[in-house]
């Protein structure tokens, strides 16, 4: 694996794992059923996930256009943790959404 692919991944791990970590602080908000700061953090965290996203279509890319790139474990990471911190994501997303609706039915029970 030369240098610049073993960048490329790293930087691929490093933009999803800050992804990862704005997820678990918008689960903590979240358990505090604070909503709002809930979003935010899911809104940083797919900022970062963005990131990693671009990093790697830039690799895949240039693949497509013929240069050739040697097989890596440490790029199958990299794609392995983007795609689990999406995941991770897209319940974190589910579970403010269910919180909201608990909240909305809280509030009109509270205003009967």
């Amino acid at each position: 694996m030369n240098m610049e692919h073993a960048q490329v991944a790293m930087q691929i791990i490093m933009h999803a794992g800050d992804a990862r970590t704005k997820t678990m602080d918008a689960l903590k908000a979240l358990k505090e059923f604070d909503i709002i700061r809930a979003k935010e953090h899911l809104s940083g965290a797919k900022e970062y996930l963005v990131k990693a996203h671009n990093v790697q279509t830039g690799a895949l890319q240039e693949e497509a256009e013929g240069k050739e790139i040697e097989y890596s474990i440490l790029f199958s990471h990299a794609q392995d943790t983007c795609m689990t911190v999406y995941s991770e994501m897209n319940i974190a997303e589910h579970f403010i959404d269910v919180c909201e609706n608990i909240d909305k039915r809280l509030r009109a029970l509270e205003n009967k």
